[in-house]
């Protein structure tokens, strides 16, 4: 018999269950290490963590281990552009031509910004097969997604931007601000809350981030540019390999290499679940958190293959994704199992980030399975 898994750090007393879901998927294999942290009226009620950062099992996942969130970092990067609209900078329905003038070709003129935070701006990969060396040259990227053509006209589908949402949220900022959107995070949102979560990371970091592991049976989790799933997401061959590189670390693309843990995505969430102000520090109003909340658009995402509630940027409660009782309950989650939901009713944030990556692109049964014990719990 195996023995019994150690979960370290906090949670209140009602929330045992919580910590037993997390040692018994530790325990069962189906995770290595992982971290999940509860806040309800922006304070922690669990921030918990286990098991090994190393497919070796010699390192213990620590509470300062972060690890790559992929799509998670979605939320970060949209609530960037979010705080921009909150100030007045950026309307969300004029042209992305009118902040970003070279964007203006091959029938974009007059695409609104609020169709690229829906994913329904018809730009859900590349049109062109680049290097994966190439997600790390900002200026080459964008120059790419300003001259392509939309994959259908803009406005009438979704379809998931997977990666290019973040370059297209990403280029926004940085016409808008001057900084890039790494910057604008860590100066408007990481560094005021106190949020250990990076978008770029830095190489004095290296030593905390996590071994990600793929897949079981799979070496390489590897999608080359013949595949369906390539035409919608992006044409690079990647592979797991790649994620472990100082190159993607310290690059920034906004939608997919965030670096965290459950506490420090939980935390900005929390931000957004009290309309908008946290520990004294004011993000954005309520009154846009509850416009980025409306739906945008539902029906079967084009590139996901399932239906989406989307509002703008974020995944909305419905029949498909049930994120507890409350209609204003929203989130978003990354490739292999992260995720962070959050909630205007009850004021409560939670979020999973772990090692061991799963073959989902939403819908992770290990964060399905620590959220159900969170909202039963509290």
């Amino acid at each position: 018999m195996a023995s019994e898994v150690e979960i370290h750090g906090f949670y209140e007393e009602r929330f045992e269950p919580v910590k037993k879901v997390l040692a018994d998927s530790i325990k069962s294999g189906n995770d290595l290490g992982a971290s999940f942290a509860a806040t309800i009226n922006g304070e922690y009620v669990v921030d918990i963590w286990g098991g090994y950062s190393d497919v070796a099992k010699t390192q213990p996942w620590e509470r300062d281990t972060i690890v790559n969130v992929f799509s998670t970092t979605k939320v970060m990067s949209v609530l960037c552009v979010l705080m921009l609209v909150d100030r007045g900078l950026i309307d969300l329905d004029t042209p992305v031509a009118k902040y970003w003038t070279e964007f203006a070709q091959n029938g974009k003129e007059n695409l609104p910004v609020r169709f690229i935070l829906s994913h329904t701006a018809g730009l859900p990969g590349f049109n062109k097969v680049i290097d994966v060396k190439t997600l790390y040259d900002w200026d080459q990227i964008v120059n790419i997604l300003a001259a392509q053509p939309p994959s259908w006209k803009p406005g009438t589908r979704s379809g998931y931007h997977a990666i290019t949402q973040g370059y297209l949220l990403g280029e926004l900022v940085r016409r808008v601000t001057h900084k890039t959107i790494g910057k604008f995070y860590q100066d408007e949102i990481a560094v005021p809350l106190k949020a250990d979560f990076h978008i770029g990371l830095s190489a004095e970091n290296d030593s905390r981030v996590a071994e990600m592991i793929p897949p079981e049976a799979i070496e390489d989790i590897t999608i080359t540019p013949e595949s369906r799933a390539s035409k919608g997401f992006f044409t690079p061959a990647l592979l797991v390999k790649d994620f472990l590189s100082r190159e993607w670390r310290g690059a920034e693309i906004p939608a997919a290499n965030g670096h965290g843990n459950a506490r420090s995505a939980a935390k900005v969430g929390a931000a957004l679940a009290c309309g908008g102000e946290l520990d004294d520090v004011k993000i954005i109003s309520l009154k846009t958190i509850e416009e980025a909340i409306k739906e945008q658009s539902y029906s079967k995402d084009i590139i996901m293959q399932i239906p989406i509630r989307w509002g703008l940027g974020f995944g909305l409660n419905s029949r498909e994704m049930r994120l507890g009782r409350n209609p204003r309950a929203f989130c978003w989650g990354g490739w292999g199992g992260s995720s962070l939901v959050m909630d205007l009713d009850d004021k409560i944030s939670y979020s999973f980030v772990m090692n061991k990556m799963s073959n989902t692109l939403l819908g992770d049964f290990r964060a399905a399975n620590l959220g159900r014990a969170f909202l039963k719990s509290k």
